[in-house]
């Protein structure tokens, strides 16, 4: 009898799309998930012979073979889901036959080549079936990445838009954002980004055969995500100068970064901030299959020497001294984290995985950012991979400010050891609410456990096991002083200060604040205070100095006095960043050589309000309105409203505001037609010229038409 011919295939699309919740996906390949069953219909030539097997072989990435596990020869027979990729007949009709695959649940993940022949016929005789991806799997308890929640399993990998929240920690402000992981051409990208990385370009062969562990992965894409030392997505800019690009502000979601980076042949896309490399990096990871989530982190530090202090450099006026500064506090900075196993570290470290795209600080020659388990951060264990001093100080470093005398003399001035690594942030499961995950990094500020563990931390660092040497810790003013000796205790001063906003911070009006202070003592107290102001970028780098003054004030026994600080509008907007902050100082010089530093950042407010005038149904067009306000004091024309949602409408929508007087509201309608169900996104944003953007986001729950 001849051989049997495989003359067609049905990959079956939507039984194993829903099956794998990978239907969203709009690509022609059939998109698959490791560790699971799924169904393929062959078309035969004649009738399968009852002792007559099918061999299929799978093969990935370049010079696929069996030792390195890209490559696997199996036939058909009694069906396990085990560590190896198995086959078994399910049905066969007169000349179709339907077979199950299943591939090991640490399968490499990727693009594969699919091929078979009946037992019948000779080796090489393959019929190519095509191309499949295979993706990581979530609902498959044997896999790494294996989450136990379908609840969090929606949120975390299957939810196309989020929430990222950003601003200062008196004022924490939701922004949308589309990850858009099953828009158009976004899976294809997400695996060419992984054959774009240094370790595929210099040994491709090998660099697939880890994509089967998320570790590995999540590495790559961490240093992919940005452009240094590749040719990786996008390139950061923090100083306010976006020529040639677009400001970071103005990106509202990650599809369009990423096909101007793919349509662009790799060049990197101009500009991002943190924000931006998080959103990116979420998009890519969930499309890959790791539930991920954004993480916001307030006062967050940015340790440049290993140290586990922020060192801080003032004037006498409380103004930043950047040229001996090397450390930060940024108002806030945005992360990534990932759900999976650590089978290098054990099972005590399994969970939430920190991971972090912005470029920063190299991490073995490259600059990216983990796996650090959360787990390991709460407990100071900073010697484990991949990056644990780093993060340790972004969420737990101590604050220290120093004040710099003329004489290259400086003098501990009293600050806090709580500032850093305050209101930790993430969106909320199945909803836009914020839920604060401090506690999952560290035991409460100012606990005898959260001391304990920063004394921990430290001393890993500077042991000899963990580092092989003793760390110096190298500082502008310092040569060589131990980590121990930074700590000793400064005097708590006699008084104490804050500064009260009187009225809302808007943009466009004039602002309006109190220096309180407090004299704690029976006696009464002389204290000079120097007040200083400036326009600062979200990293609190200052751009421009908006305010400096000096008041003596008297403090009677136990008294509280308030200093009125007013900065106008005209003071500061010409120096305004889109980042819309300002941060506040105050050096307070008491009697007996004691000082305070007090600080203030401010986030001017503006609003933007988004109405949908009827239901919302797949394929129905619906009305949007959307009220907007000239924030400004003066006439300001050529606006334009910004409009972007994932199954909300095609690409971008822009459309022209009319000129607005001061203050003046204007109401602007226009039409979008949904065209997928369940919870959407829609963001919103007025664009100008003559102040920075104004952000809003509705989320439209659209039904399935009837």
């Amino acid at each position: 009898m001849a051989g049997v011919r495989i003359t067609k295939v049905d990959w079956q699309h939507s039984k194993n799309g829903a099956a794998h919740h990978t239907q969203d996906y709009p690509c022609s390949e059939l998109v698959v998930r490791r560790g699971q069953l799924f169904s393929l219909t062959l078309d035969l030539s004649r009738v399968l012979d009852s002792e007559e097997a099918l061999i299929f072989t799978v093969e990935t990435g370049p010079h696929a073979s069996e030792a390195l596990h890209t490559k696997a020869v199996f036939q058909t027979a009694e069906l396990e889901i085990g560590d190896t990729w198995t086959a078994a007949k399910e049905e066969q009709t007169e000349n179709t036959i339907t077979v199950s695959l299943s591939s090991p649940s640490n399968a490499v993940i990727g693009r594969y080549l699919l091929s078979v022949r009946p037992s019948s016929r000779r080796k090489h005789s393959d019929r190519k079936l095509g191309q499949f991806i295979l993706l990581f799997n979530p609902w498959c308890p044997e896999d790494d990445v294996f989450l136990d929640s379908e609840e969090e399993r929606q949120e975390y990998v299957l939810n196309d838009s989020g929430v990222i929240f950003r601003g200062v920690e008196k004022h924490i402000r939701a922004q949308g954002w589309n990850y858009g992981q099953f828009e158009e051409d976004i899976l294809n990208i997400c695996l060419s980004i992984l054959d774009r990385s240094p370790s595929h370009q210099e040994d491709p062969a090998t660099d697939v055969s880890h994509r089967h562990d998320p570790v590995y992965v999540t590495r790559i894409i961490s240093a992919m995500v940005n452009s240094n030392n590749d040719r990786g997505v996008v390139q950061g800019q923090w100083q306010g100068k976006y020529g040639g690009g677009t400001n970071p502000l103005n990106w509202r979601g990650s599809v369009a970064i990423l096909q101007k980076w793919f349509k662009g042949r790799y060049k990197p896309v101009k500009y991002g901030q943190c924000w931006v490399f998080a959103g990116v990096m979420c998009t890519v990871l969930r499309c890959l299959g790791i539930a991920t989530r954004v993480v916001s982190n307030f006062n967050s530090a940015h340790d440049t020497d290993g140290n586990l202090s922020v060192d801080k450099y003032v004037d006498s006026y409380g103004r930043t001294l950047e040229d001996l500064t090397e450390d930060s506090m940024w108002n806030f900075h945005v992360w990534n984290e990932s759900w999976f196993a650590r089978q290098d570290l054990g099972p005590s470290y399994d969970g939430w995985q920190v991971l972090d795209a912005t470029p920063q600080e190299e991490s073995e020659g490259m600059f990216r950012c983990g796996p650090a388990s959360v787990t390991a951060i709460r407990e100071g264990d900073v010697h484990l991979a991949h990056d644990g001093p780093f993060v340790f100080a972004e969420v737990n470093a101590d604050y220290i400010t120093w004040l710099w005398h003329e004489d290259k003399r400086r003098e501990r001035v009293y600050s806090d050891t709580k500032k850093i690594g305050r209101c930790i942030s993430t969106k909320a499961v199945g909803s836009d609410s914020r839920v604060d995950i401090t506690g999952l990094y560290k035991y409460p500020e100012g606990s005898r456990k959260e001391r304990q563990v920063y004394s921990k931390a430290v001393k890993k660092l500077l042991s000899v096991e963990a580092w092989g040497r003793r760390r110096r810790i190298r500082r502008a003013s310092v040569r060589g002083v131990w980590r121990d000796d930074l700590l000793e205790p400064v005097t708590k001063p006699s008084i104490t200060g804050k500064f009260k906003v009187l009225e809302p911070p808007v943009l466009g009006q004039d602002l309006k604040l109190a220096l309180c202070l407090t004299n704690l003592t029976a006696r009464a107290q002389r204290v000079r205070v120097n007040v200083s102001g400036a326009t600062i970028l979200y990293t609190r780098k200052p751009v421009a100095e908006i305010l400096r003054e000096s008041h003596t004030v008297k403090l009677g026994p136990l008294e509280e006095k308030k200093i009125p600080v007013t900065i106008s509008y005209s003071q500061y907007k010409g120096d305004l960043t889109e980042d819309k902050k300002i941060l506040l100082a105050a050096m307070c010089l008491v009697s007996k050589g004691e000082k305070l530093l007090v600080e203030k950042d401010i986030t001017l407010e503006d609003f933007i309000t988004i109405k949908v005038l009827g239901p919302a149904v797949v394929g129905v067009t619906v009305t949007v309105e959307v009220l907007v306000i000239n924030p400004l004091s003066e006439s300001v024309k050529d606006c334009v409203l910004m409009v972007e949602g994932s199954g909300l409408l095609q690409g971008q929508l822009s459309i022209e505001v009319p000129s607005l007087q001061p203050q003046e509201k204007a109401l602007i309608q226009f039409n979008i037609t949904p065209s997928k169900s369940g919870p959407r996104q829609l963001q919103v944003d007025l664009v100008s010229s003559q102040f920075p953007d104004i952000k809003g986001f509705v989320i439209i729950h659209v039904a399935t038409a009837k």
